[in-house]
């Protein structure tokens, strides 16, 4: 396992991908944003987005689980997001579109004597298959401290 003192400013991910579908759209649309054009292909179509396009709610939760899966195949004691300090949708998402995540570590506070665990800021940016982004946000997650540590 790696734990907040084992992770260094610099350091990058590139996480897995994630394939929307018109389903996927439509389903997180119906029960947490129902707006014209994530719901309706006539909507969508006339809108400024110019198709039926995902939530960006729905591109910030699936931006968490490329994070998510990411960090636990790096053995990395990912225990949570305490901050997202700023967060930009780029471009809409669309039924088809494939999505990455680059992570980019940019800060580290291991404070093994005040707290089980610590701070990792890292600028996330998420683009499409065309290399396009589609989410840029900076966010604090919070790391667990190497056991031995936290209780000297």
């Amino acid at each position: 396992m790696r734990y907040c003192q084992d992770l260094r400013e610099g350091e990058s991910f590139t996480t897995g991908t994630l394939t929307v579908t018109r389903e996927d759209i439509l389903e997180f649309a119906a029960e947490f944003d129902p707006q014209p054009y994530h719901l309706d292909t006539e909507a969508a179509d006339a809108s400024i987005f110019g198709g039926l396009c995902a939530s960006g709610w729905q591109v910030s939760a699936m931006m968490m689980r490329l994070l998510t899966d990411c960090f636990k195949s790096e053995h990395i004691a990912v225990m949570g997001v305490s901050a997202v300090k700023r967060m930009r949708w780029k471009r809409p998402v669309f039924t088809g579109d494939t999505l990455v995540a680059r992570v980019e570590v940019t800060a580290v506070d291991a404070d093994p004597a005040s707290t089980d665990s610590g701070h990792i800021e890292c600028d996330v940016k998420v683009d499409n298959q065309d290399d396009t982004p589609v989410i840029e946000l900076v966010t604090t997650l919070l790391i667990m401290n190497t056991p031995e540590q936290t209780h000297a």
